[in-house]
């Protein structure tokens, strides 16, 4: 069964959430900035967010954005994460918490772990899983559509198991404190397996009702993050408000790497929309060496149509110079549809 065409312009008017990744170098960012540009240009009011570090959505758009909101064209806005200003602010976030039961002896011992987790690749990646939690779950409000630049199958397998990972977590920093035991009812219920029948189920309600009042502002402190990780998977999961699309390019390494992660996302229930195949190379060309590239493409393409016939597709041509600028990832917006 041949694939249908990619509808940018659709997933545009009638999404809220889209996800683009791909393997580094395939064009992804380009691609994010291009449907922003595009949606933007339609009407759309647009957040664009990019997780990476390398800052590679300020170096698209040949303009420094930075972790704050910055506006890059009319009904068009940017943000670019930054992992370790993430990682101190989410630190910070979880020191302030854990005063609240950790005794004397304990916390100096806690500060320490903080102080040695800060340099962990795990610490960068909870504390940027949080904050695109809370833009999914803030900016319904102000904006139209929001686009995360970003590497779908870790982050949002991640996410999607967020709430029992921290449930485990939780339960070992209370293991020796003496109130582990009225935090029972509510670790027993956020513990692994316990929602994975139901895994877009809400925490209780009403499991903090018989704590006592210091425990129950520790238990509201850890069902409130449940609920904020629940309400973005919920999210993500919903094909009617989000999508994800894969950018690649027609080589063996990023087929490989998108059919993985295709099957990773299909698996967990999320949506995935299709596929941008950028940089196709014209079939006409000069010279021996380009028609022997022309057929290695060729034996991609009819590979990626075999592989991902189930999803649409969009090819874009190969372009004759670098996309920099505001003004060059409008003009690439325009192949979108």
């Amino acid at each position: 069964m041949a694939s249908s065409e990619l509808n940018i312009d659709d997933l545009i008017r009638h999404r809220s959430l889209l996800m683009v990744g791909g393997k580094g170098g395939v064009g992804k960012t380009t691609s994010a900035a291009a449907i922003a540009c595009r949606a933007a240009d339609a009407g759309r009011k647009v957040l664009l967010v990019s997780t990476d570090p390398a800052h590679s959505l300020g170096d698209a758009f040949a303009s420094p954005i930075g972790n704050r909101i910055r506006c890059m064209a009319p009904n068009l806005f940017a943000l670019e994460l930054d992992p370790d200003e993430e990682v101190d602010r989410y630190l910070e976030n979880v020191s302030a918490q854990m005063r609240r039961f950790a005794g004397p002896d304990q916390f100096k011992e806690l500060e320490k772990q903080l102080r040695l987790s800060r340099q962990s690749p795990g610490a960068q990646e909870a504390a940027l899983l949080e904050r695109i939690s809370r833009i999914i779950d803030e900016t319904s409000n102000d904006y139209d559509l929001v686009i995360f630049d970003t590497a779908p199958t870790g982050h949002t397998l991640r996410l999607l198991s967020l709430p029992e990972i921290m449930a485990a977590w939780t339960s070992g920093l209370l293991k020796h404190n003496h109130k582990a035991q009225q935090l029972g009812k509510v670790l027993d219920h956020l513990s692994p397996g316990k929602d994975l029948d139901s895994p877009l189920q809400d925490p209780v309600e009403h499991a903090n009702r018989d704590l006592d009042p210091r425990s129950r502002q520790i238990a509201d402190t850890l069902l409130a993050r449940q609920r904020l990780f629940h309400r973005a998977r919920r999210v993500l999961s919903d094909a009617d408000k989000t999508a994800f699309i894969f950018v690649m390019t027609p080589e063996k390494l990023p087929i490989l790497e998108t059919g993985r992660a295709v099957d990773s996302l299909n698996d967990s229930g999320i949506p995935v929309a299709g596929i941008i195949i950028n940089r196709v190379l014209p079939t006409k060309v000069d010279g021996a060496f380009f028609a022997a590239r022309v057929m290695t493409q060729q034996r991609h393409l009819d590979e990626i149509k075999d592989r991902f016939h189930a999803l649409a597709m969009l090819s874009i041509p190969l372009q004759e110079d670098d996309v920099q600028g505001l003004d060059a990832i409008r003009d690439f917006s325009r192949l979108l549809g």
